[in-house]
């Protein structure tokens, strides 16, 4: 689930960076959107930092993994919110007065915490994903899985339609495996109908 939350952050920055290069950009309509389309991003990626620092990195230092690696990930966290924070700016900036110059401005702030997080997210896939791995069958681990899971409905259904709103066929795929088909559309469909009055139309 991990990767499928990784493939969805990239996604939504990709996604980001082409509506704010293309000229509907400047329009202030096209502004307001491209800032609720971050603003959401935001949202989704500082809950699940919440989550890892919360439950997951208490867990792992429990579970005897490199206290060191795991600090490694709290100081990349820390760098991400910084990023994050000077794109929410930059985007209120360029929804308050958009013009071909600010849209480009508030990219290029977009591609900056692109990076930052793009350093992150590989970072914690080639390094502390590999140590969780033999855990995963741990009492410690199953309790970690059931606090994720104590969500109101709303939350997660908006989770699940973010999930799976132009989701790659890696993250469809293993959706599929772990999830009935059904219980996803009633979660995304249903649940998630918030996500796909407001948030899904931005990016079609």
């Amino acid at each position: 689930m991990n990767a499928v939350i990784h493939a969805a952050v990239r996604r939504d920055l990709r996604r980001l960076d082409a509506a704010l290069a293309a000229p509907p950009a400047a329009q202030p309509g096209r502004a307001r959107q491209l800032r609720t389309g971050y603003a959401h991003l935001h949202d989704q990626l500082g809950k699940h930092h919440q989550q890892e620092e919360e439950l997951v990195f208490p867990a792992l230092q429990r579970l005897g993994v490199d206290t060191t690696l795991i600090g490694e990930m709290e100081d990349e966290h820390a760098a991400m919110v910084a990023a994050l924070g000077e794109t929410a700016t930059a985007m209120t900036t360029y929804a308050a007065s958009p013009s071909a110059e600010s849209a480009a401005q508030a990219r290029q702030s977009v591609l900056a915490t692109q990076q930052v997080v793009e350093r992150h997210l590989a970072h914690e896939e080639a390094e502390l994903e590999p140590r969780i791995a033999p855990h995963l069958d741990s009492e410690e681990w199953k309790a970690v899985e059931k606090q994720f899971r104590k969500q109101p409905p709303t939350v997660v259904g908006r989770f699940f339609a973010w999930l799976t709103d132009d989701a790659d066929p890696a993250s469809a795929a293993y959706l599929r495996s772990t999830i009935p088909a059904p219980v996803v559309a009633v979660l995304s469909k249903v649940l998630g109908r918030g996500y796909q009055k407001q948030i899904a139309p931005i990016w079609r």
